[in-house]
């Protein structure tokens, strides 16, 4: 899987040996708390065995899940996925350490995937939502061109509808 890279990031492929910084970051409460499918406690082992499934998306065309990793650094910040690609439609998602909120990483992720899709998925739709509390998430959403199509009680869901490609 080849890499993304916009002016501060690189999106890649997770290693194994990214698990212990996985559990680290996502064994955050905050980010439990704001995620609609990260448990907690978050385990080096359950980080190792989600890192595990990565490849077989990727092979079959399910999905494609990147680390999102700080170019000047190399330092994992956190992930974002396009996952459940089928009949054109795939969804969104991504999550970023506590200690990097509120600085525009997933915002940048966010367009770079989206751009990815665009130019190499065959896409006509690409899905999102977060629970209500998660307004930053939102927001993110937003300004990647999604807009919110429901609403119940844990969830807003949104919808990005994709040009043809030319």
């Amino acid at each position: 899987m080849d890499s993304i890279t916009t002016d501060r990031l690189i999106l890649r492929a997770f290693r194994d040996k990214d698990a212990y910084r996985v559990q680290e970051l996502a064994g955050n409460k905050r980010i439990s708390d704001m995620a609609t499918n990260i448990p907690y406690p978050y385990s080096n082992d359950l980080a190792l065995k989600w890192i595990g499934t990565h490849n077989e998306l990727y092979k079959t065309g399910k999905g494609y899940i990147f680390a999102i990793t700080i170019s000047s650094t190399n330092e994992l910040v956190g992930a974002i996925s396009i996952t459940d690609i089928k009949n054109h439609t795939a969804m969104l998602g991504y999550w970023i350490g506590f200690e990097y909120w509120n600085q525009g990483y997933c915002t940048e992720a966010c367009k770079a995937l989206i751009s990815f899709a665009k130019n190499n998925l065959n896409l006509t739709t690409i899905n999102a939502e977060h629970i209500i509390s998660n307004i930053s998430s939102g927001k993110v959403l937003r300004k990647c061109g999604f807009r919110q199509i429901d609403k119940n009680e844990q969830k807003i869901k949104y919808t990005l509808p994709l040009p043809p490609k030319a």
